[in-house]
């Protein structure tokens, strides 16, 4: 479910999904902004939002799913989680 899926969701139903409450993703996403603010990119722009990329890395840690399966789920290559 990508992040814009998220936000019709009720808290309730996005920290069952996620693991996290809606305020904490949404500090954990200012957090990553900052960071990527600073950091200096080169080659091919990210296929996901940092938002969507949270979500991956929570996805993995909440349900310990292989890098393969979310990689069809999200249609990106298992070895852009494994760089990321």
């Amino acid at each position: 479910m990508r992040y814009e899926q998220t936000k019709k969701l009720s808290n309730r139903q996005f920290k069952r999904l996620v693991g996290v409450q809606q305020r904490t993703f949404d500090e954990m996403i200012k957090v990553l902004k900052d960071a990527a603010n600073l950091k200096q990119t080169r080659g091919y722009p990210n296929k996901l939002s940092l938002e969507d990329q949270a979500l991956v890395c929570l996805q993995y840690w909440r349900e310990y799913r292989t890098y393969f399966h979310i990689a069809r789920e999200w249609e990106i290559s298992h070895e852009v989680i494994q760089t990321s």
